[in-house]
């Protein structure tokens, strides 16, 4: 495993990047059936394709994987043909070019836009996991991909929290002024380290696809791959992305453990400044499972919004409002985004939240990129440096 990710600076092109705008309009004959294809195999895939089997009625008709033995097991756990299976380092393309409705794509961060716009160069909907992108040309990629897809077919990213009723109406509640002017506001992400394969001391490519959460390049650190969460919902309460980010973080010593693997941070810190004088204190940590909580506290002169994922959200102060004292965020976030898409291509009218999503991902490569300097940031400086990751992996086990 490489130390250091190697960089390319690409000059200033991403600077003009087009947001695109969410849009629902567009005259579309689905199959009574949606057909999905399924582009990545491993424990998030295998966790979200049954959702769409049980709560929308679509099937995993295809399936794609550059590791052989999690393709075959899925294959064979969701009933695909072989010769609906596709393996190795084209096996998204040739999936995207293959007759599907859809395409459910978990694969790393890092390849989410050239498998996203092959999709979407093939013609199919696009249903994406956070974060789109890794890197600010990630980033311009997805939006192009988002572009061309616009009122054609759906381009949707998965963001659990915003699929929540209780959390759309506390947002709601906050923008009409029912805690005053937010003023300030603090984000945490504390969670335990995360984890999601096994280590092969043969193969330190194959070790860095297996453990991407932790790996700089693959899954863009936990402040891009895990915090986003956080962050996204702290963009959507201020309906703004952040003008610049001063920020610090590091890495524990975890020799000895299984954790040793992957050079990603586990601590961040990172002050952004929103316009408006709006100044958020956003705080990540993923050492230890002794203490999790993911939350966003919005405060103004009138009161406070204290909204957690999974947990409780309410509202304090002169506007008192108790939304949950639970919210089930991840789970049924996951199966109401997942009822959206496929009612999108039923109804023929495409979903496409493509201008959200780079937003919130670009500002976690903000936070990102403040912490590894130790130092400021600004939203325009990240465009213009348009700082590219590269991984240069094998791609076929």
């Amino acid at each position: 495993m490489s130390d250091t990710p190697r960089r390319e600076f690409l000059g200033a092109a991403a600077a003009g990047l087009l947001l695109v705008k969410p849009q629902t309009a567009f005259s579309y004959q689905a199959n009574s059936t949606v057909e999905l294809g399924l582009i990545g195999c491993g424990s998030r895939g295998n966790w979200i394709a049954p959702l769409f089997q049980e709560f929308t009625g679509a099937r995993i008709a295809a399936v794609a994987d550059v590791v052989q033995k999690n393709l075959d097991t899925t294959r064979e756990k969701f009933n695909v043909a072989a010769a609906r299976s596709f393996y190795g380092p084209q096996a998204f393309a040739e999936l995207s070019e293959s007759k599907v409705d859809a395409v459910v794509i978990e694969t790393p961060p890092y390849y989410h836009p050239e498998h996203a716009m092959a999709a979407v160069n093939a013609g199919k909907h696009v249903y994406l996991a956070k974060p789109v992108a890794v890197d600010p040309p990630g980033c311009h990629t997805i939006e192009g991909a988002g572009k061309k897809a616009l009122g054609k077919t759906s381009f949707f990213v998965d963001f659990q929290t915003r699929a929540q009723p209780v959390f759309q109406e506390a947002v709601e509640r906050a923008r009409r002024g029912d805690i005053g002017k937010i003023a300030f506001v603090e984000a945490i992400y504390f969670a335990g380290r995360p984890w999601n394969g096994t280590p092969d001391p043969t193969d330190s490519d194959k070790t860095r696809l297996m453990t991407f959460y932790m790996d700089k390049v693959l899954g863009g650190d936990i402040i891009v791959e895990q915090n986003i969460h956080t962050i996204d919902v702290v963009n959507w309460f201020l309906g703004a992305h952040p003008l610049k980010a001063f920020g610090t973080g590091g890495r524990t010593d975890w020799k000895g453990t299984k954790w040793e693997i992957g050079d990603a941070y586990d601590h961040f810190l990172v002050t952004y400044f929103y316009p408006g004088d709006v100044q958020v204190q956003f705080a990540s940590n993923q050492l230890t499972n002794s203490y999790n909580d993911i939350a966003v506290r919005c405060f103004g002169i009138k009161g406070s919004v204290d909204a957690h994922y999974n947990g409780l959200v309410r509202i304090t102060g002169e506007n008192a409002w108790k939304g949950s004292d639970k919210d089930d965020t991840f789970r049924q976030g996951a199966i109401n985004n997942a009822k959206a898409f496929v009612e999108s291509i039923r109804s023929g009218k495409p979903l496409n939240n493509t201008e959200d999503a780079v937003t919130s991902t670009l500002t976690a490569i903000l936070g990102r990129s403040a912490a590894y300097r130790s130092g400021t940031v600004t939203w325009d400086e990240m465009l213009q440096r348009n700082e590219k990751l590269t991984a240069n992996l094998k791609l076929r086990w």
